[in-house]
């Protein structure tokens, strides 16, 4: 049958627009996905929470392992609650895999500067592991383009730093915890909010820089210190600090106006860990809640 050209375009029309009109990306669960950069297969976890069933664009979070780790490691419910805080919160969390020569991704690092592992050593491009990673979710879910966020554990908190120097076009804010900003260049596009939690006892990444007591790389750190102030020049934000928390064992302050704000959550104690995840970790503050508080009030407009 011969439709009229009239009906004919109406009905293309039709079948062009109406999957437009219906996605709503995934629905509420749990996903494994993979991206391949430069012949790098990477795998990837991702969990959408039931918010998504609304139909509206959510937040991204996506969540860097530590070294020697992987994204089954880092989302862990044991240690970082990062599912659980998904679902309070109501944002899509990704956990991708740093470079790793082992099936499965194991005992993974990430290229973060002058650190971590075999990462650093193959000069793996993991910039662009992560830039297609954002592109892949983009694709497959319904995520609000202005507010995807970075977080991460120590050589993920370090490579959380290099994607705000590198992927300031799509990242509105990072989260470092317990790792320091260790790039060799940075000049970031665009404003990036920044919010860095540190243990004043952690010997691994020493709060003072040099090199850790228990740090299994032979890397002399950025300080804490440095690492605030040179994102407080970069972000043009007030060379003076304003104190929010203070709290028996912990505090926080934040650096205002400029381009975005600079924020450090400094524990007492709790090492090398992620604080209020269990285990060792200080018990002050949880990283999880400071973090959520942070990225939602950071969002780009």
């Amino acid at each position: 049958m011969t439709l009229p050209k009239r009906l004919y375009y109406s009905v293309l029309l039709g079948f062009l627009t109406f999957p437009a009109l219906v996605w709503a990306g995934l629905a509420a669960g749990d996903y494994e996905f993979a991206v391949t950069v430069n012949g790098d297969q990477r795998p990837y976890l991702v969990h959408v929470p039931k918010q998504a069933q609304a139909g509206q664009a959510l937040p991204m979070v996506l969540v860097l392992h530590g070294g020697l780790g992987n994204r089954q490691v880092q989302a862990t419910e044991r240690f970082y609650h990062q599912v659980s805080a998904a679902e309070q919160y109501g944002y899509i969390v990704v956990f991708p895999n740093g470079y790793s020569r082992l099936p499965g991704g194991k005992f993974a690092t990430w290229n973060a500067g002058s650190c971590c592992g075999p990462a650093v050593k193959k000069q793996s491009d993991d910039v662009a592991v992560i830039r297609r990673t954002i592109q892949d979710m983009q694709q497959r879910a319904n995520v609000d383009a202005n507010r995807i966020f970075v977080d991460g554990m120590s050589n993920g908190g370090m490579m959380a730093y290099r994607l705000a120097c590198e992927l300031s076009d799509t990242v509105s804010a990072i989260a470092a915890v317990a790792g320091t900003d260790n790039t060799q260049r940075c000049q970031p596009t665009k404003p990036v909010a920044i919010l860095h939690i540190h243990a004043q006892d952690d010997d691994h990444v020493p709060f003072s820089g040099g090199k850790g007591q228990q740090s299994m790389v032979d890397v002399s750190f950025v300080s804490v210190p440095a690492t605030i102030q040179k994102w407080v020049q970069l972000n043009q934000a007030s060379a003076q600090a304003e104190r929010t928390l203070d709290v028996v064992g912990a505090y926080c302050e934040v650096h205002r106006g400029g381009l975005a704000p600079v924020q450090l959550c400094v524990t007492e104690t709790g090492g090398h860990s992620w604080p209020g995840g269990g285990s060792a970790g200080s018990e002050a503050i949880v990283a999880n809640e400071m973090i959520w508080q942070f990225f939602d009030a950071n969002g780009r407009h």
